[in-house]
């Protein structure tokens, strides 16, 4: 542990010890994200949208604690304030969203919205026929390479004759046909996950967008999750040559405009703090402290 000049004590930089499908969406859209969320745990301000992914995906899972005939719409909707109540209580800087909104005008309609979304759902699956065999299922595996994945699922069912499903909610819109595969990513992450921890290939993903009110499926094989597999090693190769070296290159898209890192990325006139950890000098066989910023 480390303590700052202000007096708080703040964790050790460490090398990165796993992979999550969110984490290997960020090396993949840009290493220099990854560095600053996983190493150099760089703040971020929450965002309206993720919080509403956040709110919706836990009503969503409280309402599988009431019996089934229970589970109606009206129902789902009175969950919303309460649910909202307790995330503020778990992760207080979500109140700072409407800290600009003394009338609670803007919050109004932002759960109305919430809502919305949980009332769509019902449009797309009948919670009064599905018993969950797992709801926010954390899982972990280690691959025979030594790389442990590890994630969160938003529910798992399983069918009386035993064939897997994983499901997961999202709350923005459906892509289109031709962004389909990025987004199956996480879905056949998990599938790997599952499929190496109880030798079960999962025999259906689905994903429920809430904002567009579409379901996406698609049935994996083991040829699909043995390239998922192997692309994830090869990611991993990257991160691990990365981490040594201190080499994290920036690569600049349309999804930077959302970045609340460009104070401290070279693509905006930024300079990265001071890189953390030991790096491989090349060809020295060695390593000393290495600076990504100015001495």
């Amino acid at each position: 542990m480390e303590t700052s000049t202000d007096g708080v004590v703040e964790p050790s930089a460490v090398p990165p010890g796993s992979l999550s499908p969110s984490r290997a969406s960020d090396f993949m859209q840009c290493p220099l994200l990854y560095r600053f969320r996983v190493i150099d745990r760089l703040p971020e301000k929450p965002s309206e949208a993720a919080t509403r992914g956040t709110l919706v995906h836990a009503v969503l899972e409280r309402l599988f604690d009431v019996p089934a005939a229970e589970r109606t719409a009206p129902l789902a909707r009175s969950l919303v304030p309460g649910q909202w109540d307790r995330l503020r209580e778990s992760r207080p800087e979500v109140v700072e969203l409407f800290a600009e909104d003394p009338g609670g005008e803007r919050l109004a309609r932002w759960l109305g919205e919430a809502e919305r979304l949980v009332e769509r759902w019902f449009s797309l699956e009948d919670p009064t026929r599905l018993e969950p065999a797992e709801r926010e299922l954390f899982v972990e595996a280690e691959l025979e390479s030594g790389l442990r994945l590890r994630g969160i699922i938003d529910r798992v069912d399983v069918a009386p004759t035993g064939e897997v499903r994983i499901v997961d909610y999202k709350t923005g819109k459906a892509p289109r046909p031709e962004y389909a595969e990025g987004a199956l990513f996480q879905m056949k992450f998990y599938a790997l996950v599952v499929w190496r921890l109880k030798g079960v290939v999962p025999r259906r993903l689905q994903l429920v967008y809430l904002g567009s009110g579409e379901v996406l499926t698609y049935d994996p094989v083991p040829a699909d999750l043995q390239r998922v597999e192997r692309k994830l090693l090869a990611l991993w190769e990257a991160i691990g040559s990365a981490t040594e070296s201190g080499d994290w290159r920036p690569r600049p898209s349309k999804l930077c405009g959302w970045c609340d890192h460009q104070a401290v990325c070279p693509e905006f006139g930024g300079t990265p703090p001071p890189y953390p950890l030991p790096v491989r000098v090349p060809g020295s066989g060695g390593t000393e402290q290495g600076r990504m910023g100015p001495d």
